[in-house]
């Protein structure tokens, strides 16, 4: 079962080595991948949202989600599982990135994305929640095209990360009004 399940997750991998990466297109998501390394793009996005009254609340309810998508995802999970990188056992597959140093399950990429971009969502005018949920997207599926996380890893991070950015937006609302203003 366990066999069966790996060709399918590493199946997808290759088919999209194959049939979806184009020298015109490497570059491009190694950008966009380089968004959420280490959440950079999603924390230096909450600083500038914590600036503006308007926005303080996305901007808190951002960083509780990011805290705790750090917490589950990366010191709990990723030691816990310990999943290997699909690199390393997807024979054929070749990664585009420098090799991670962590575990391959759940995609920290994924889960900080889509923490944040859900967290946020409530508290922004729609649209720009819509491109921000968007970025979440694309920097989850930049881990595939790159081949450094299984799809099951990216989709374990995002469902992960929606639940824990709902968590934040909740929490979030624990905050004073006089400091954060309603939309």
């Amino acid at each position: 079962m366990i066999d069966t399940f790996l060709q399918w997750d590493g199946g997808i991998l290759l088919w999209i080595q194959e049939n979806l990466r184009a020298d015109w297109l490497t570059p491009v998501m190694q950008a966009v991948t380089f968004l959420g390394d280490s959440g950079w793009f999603w924390i230096a996005l909450a600083a500038v949202l914590c600036c503006f009254r308007p926005t303080r609340r996305a901007a808190v309810a951002a960083a509780i989600a990011l805290l705790l998508s750090l917490l589950v995802n990366n010191l709990f999970l990723k030691p816990l599982v310990d999943r290997t990188r699909p690199y390393e056992v997807v024979e054929g597959l070749v990664n585009l990135v420098p090799p991670p140093g962590d575990p391959s399950f759940p995609s920290g990429h994924a889960g900080a994305s889509f923490a944040a971009s859900t967290a946020m969502f409530p508290h922004l005018k729609r649209r720009w929640g819509v491109c921000l949920m968007v970025l979440a997207v694309l920097i989850a599926l930049s881990r595939l095209y790159l081949g450094v996380h299984f799809p099951t890893d990216v989709a374990a991070g995002a469902l992960i990360g929606v639940v824990l950015g709902m968590v934040g937006s909740r929490l979030s609302c624990r905050f004073p009004d006089r400091w954060c203003e309603r939309r």
